[in-house]
């Protein structure tokens, strides 16, 4: 009898979600969980470029964008920010993935100034590991939970719609997560707000790869990077992940044979989008 596992087949159900990895290690934070490795330096100037994703938009016209994904490491580093952001309005809704500390009343002010201009929608998408403080800053970095839940708070005061994205390493209930942000948002006037709970990405083992999972990022979209598409945030450069150069010619089919598409698999959902 063979011993082989056979890493489960991801073929694209429709094209919903385009990410566009802003950076891919410039951050003004370091959070110890962080998915990305930074080799001890988070300061790295790898800004895509405005042109790639004019041509990305270009080549993906005749797809049903839902929402545009700007992330990262932190998206927010982006030199060009406010123009990239403005012309993926003109496209579709756009979800802006961060750390949230960036997010100070002026700047929530001036992207509600943005939204208005046109008809799509700014959805953020920050994230946290536990509903309390202490517990959440020993995986994150100290002030993380503060910044996040102010940043929830004046988002809410304009009016805008949050994701919060509760990566679940201390393996609690999602009940008990549930109720507790609950309880947290009622108690600080939070609206708007969406919870979203993922399992903790180091947390799989080798039986998952043959559990195919009811939905995963890779079925619904591909990342752009400054060098080439990707099957999903997670494996983001990583050859396992590779799917093209551009959106001329890129795969639909994925490969889910590395560590993170075992956890993604044990996720049972996707684990970025919010549409």
């Amino acid at each position: 009898m063979s011993n082989i596992c056979t890493a489960p087949i991801y073929k694209m159900n429709s094209f919903e979600n385009l990410f566009i990895e802003m950076t891919a290690k410039h951050c003004n934070q370091k959070c110890k969980c962080c998915y990305i490795d930074f080799n001890g330096n988070k300061n790295n100037k790898d800004f895509i470029s405005i042109d790639s994703i004019k041509e990305s938009l270009e080549d993906t016209k005749d797809k049903n964008l839902q929402c545009i994904y700007l992330c990262g490491a932190e998206p927010m580093t982006h030199p060009d920010f406010n123009q990239i952001l403005r012309l993926c309005l003109k496209r579709c809704n756009v979800c802006i993935m961060t750390n949230g500390s960036f997010l100070n009343e002026k700047k929530i002010r001036f992207l509600s100034k943005v939204e208005s201009e046109g008809e799509n929608q700014i959805i953020f998408g920050l994230s946290l590991v536990h509903y309390n403080e202490s517990e959440n800053d020993k995986m994150k970095y100290r002030g993380n939970y503060r910044q996040n839940i102010f940043a929830l708070k004046t988002l809410s005061r304009y009016n805008f719609n949050s994701v919060l994205f509760v990566q679940n390493y201390y393996k609690l209930s999602e009940a008990e997560i549930l109720q507790k942000f609950c309880e947290i948002f009622e108690e600080q006037e939070i609206y708007n707000v969406d919870v979203k709970i993922n399992c903790s990405y180091p947390d799989y083992d080798d039986e998952n790869y043959t559990k195919p999972s009811i939905s995963t990022d890779c079925m619904y979209g591909r990342i752009l990077t400054q060098n080439g598409v990707y099957s999903c945030p997670l494996l983001s450069g990583d050859y396992r992940g590779r799917c093209g150069s551009n959106f001329q010619n890129f795969s639909e089919v994925v490969s889910a044979e590395s560590e993170f598409c075992a956890t993604c698999s044990k996720n049972n959902n996707t684990m970025f989008t919010v549409v």
